[in-house]
Order: C-alpha cells, then structure tokens, then sequence
C-alpha cells in the first residue's frame, strides 16, 4: 500500500467517523443550490426552505448570497451573518473591519462564485440564480466540522467555507472566499 493510498484510507475513516451526521450530503460530491432570487433581507432569508441550516452546502449557499447583500447594504448583510454564524456570536469588530476593507474595493466577489458570474460580464450571474458547493478529500477531516469548496468565475483555484455542526445544524465558522480574484472588465483597464 502506497503513501496515497494510505492517506485515502485515513480520510475514509474520517468520513466513516461521522456516523452521527445524519443526511444525504456526507456522501454528496457536490451540490447545486438554486434560488430564484437572492435574498435581501434578513426575513427573506429565514423563510427560505434552506434556512433550516441542516444542510451544510445549503449553508455554504446562504453564506455567499450574504455576502452579496452585504457588499450592497451592510447592516441587512450582517445580520444574515449573525444568524448564519449562530452559537459563534455576532460579526466582530476585526470581522467587521475585514470585510469593510474588501468589499472598499471588491464589491463582486462573492457574486463571482454564481454561475454564469465571470470577469467578462461584470460579474452578473445568471437566473436563476446557481451555485455549486463540492467536497473533496479534507471536507469532512474535523469531527463536527466541514469545509466546503467553491469555485470563482474569476479565479483559478476554489475557495472555501467552513461550517461547524451544533446538533442537527450547521452554522458559519470561517470563510475564505473574499479574496482576490480578476478584476471586472469595466474595472479593467488591459481589458
């Protein structure tokens, strides 16, 4: 047995571990999540059957459509975070500075990871609206972690999203999807 098949075997049994996770997604490879709409208010959110927050790729989803509101209106976009982040508590102040210094500039990133969302057309995705989470070998290493990847139209490499179970739900613990990426072709000025 070879150095990768051993460590197969050992994410495996990570996997294996997780026998108190119930539902279909541990064994997902990945899931496409579709909204008609984006959400724009808190309320909006909530009443959206993935709001339940059972479903860890759902979650990823409502993190990004977050994030969207947020670079548009602050305050309705961190209270979408606060009830995404759960028993963690609210935005922090370095959170909050964060995000004020990437969404100064980057205002389309998180639309970037929405299908049909590339550097070409400004990052406007197309509708509805479509966004696909997938697992690779390190989602489930952390017991009552998962750590979903994402891809950008306008970066090379995924992003991801961490989530940490309480219970039967799943609740935002880190992201990394606001980072860099090309910038927009009316922002560009090689374009």
């Amino acid at each position: 047995m070879g150095l990768f098949d051993k460590m197969q075997e050992s994410v495996q049994a990570a996997a294996a571990s997780l026998s108190d996770v119930t539902g279909d997604y541990v064994s997902s490879k990945s899931q496409t999540i579709t909204f008609d709409q984006l959400p724009e208010t808190l309320e909006q959110m909530k009443a959206l059957p993935q709001a339940a927050l059972t479903n860890p790729f759902e979650v990823a989803a409502l993190v990004t459509c977050a994030f969207c509101v947020y670079a548009v209106d602050q305050n309705e976009g961190e209270q979408m975070l606060n009830f995404l982040k759960g028993p963690k508590g609210p935005v922090s102040d370095y959170e909050r500075s964060f995000y004020k210094d990437r969404f100064s500039q980057y205002r389309y990133v998180p639309f970037s990871y929405f299908e049909g969302a590339k550097p070409e057309n400004d990052y406007r995705p197309d509708e509805p609206y479509k966004i696909t989470f997938f697992a690779d070998s390190y989602t489930w290493a952390n017991e009552g972690y998962c750590k979903l990847s994402v891809r950008s139209g306008g970066a090379d490499s995924p992003r991801q999203i961490q989530l940490r179970r309480k219970g039967d739900q799943w609740f935002l613990w880190e992201q990394f999807i606001l980072v860099g990426i090309r910038a927009p072709k009316s922002a560009d000025p090689w374009a």
